[in-house]
């Protein structure tokens, strides 16, 4: 079976409803995931780093309040993403450490892909950040293939 046919442009180029429709609840969906992805995937280079994830570096690093990083991470517990104790670091759940570790890779190819394009390495790090939530796996795997193809092109004299 082949790819779904995009639904027809309206006059004017917009996408007809159904699209627009659709178009829009995958960018709710990113939305709904992007602060979860972002603190887990922080957490996760914390522990990594450092063998630890305390709240005030996590607060440091994102530039957020000591409160919003507790509100953030017992929504995060709810979530079945980490597990915390009085007094103590945070810690990933399997769960938490599986989506942590395929934001990274996403991050990482995102980065790749605009530096491949030709953008900055300062830029192309801030851009992945809001990037990388709003691209589907047909994106990625564009992007994949950009960045690939620029490793096999031959060097030029």
């Amino acid at each position: 079976m082949g790819k779904a046919q995009a639904e027809p442009r309206e006059h004017g180029g917009m996408p007809g409803p159904d699209q627009q429709v659709e178009n829009f609840r995958h960018t709710r969906r990113a939305r709904k995931t992007e602060i979860a992805e972002d603190y887990v995937e922080l957490i996760a280079d914390l522990i990594d780093s450092g063998g630890e994830a305390r709240a005030a570096d996590i607060a440091r690093r994102l530039g957020v309040s000591h409160a919003t990083v507790i509100k953030t991470v017992g929504r995060l517990q709810r979530d079945g993403l980490v597990v915390t104790k009085p007094y103590r670091a945070i810690f990933l759940t399997d769960e938490g450490r599986r989506i942590a570790e395929w934001s990274r890779r996403r991050h990482e190819l995102v980065v790749r892909f605009l530096l491949a394009i030709g953008v900055s390495e300062q830029a192309a790090h801030a851009d992945a950040e809001g990037i990388e939530h709003h691209v589907g796996a047909e994106t990625l795997v564009a992007f994949e293939r950009v960045v690939n193809a620029g490793r096999s092109a031959p060097e030029e004299s």
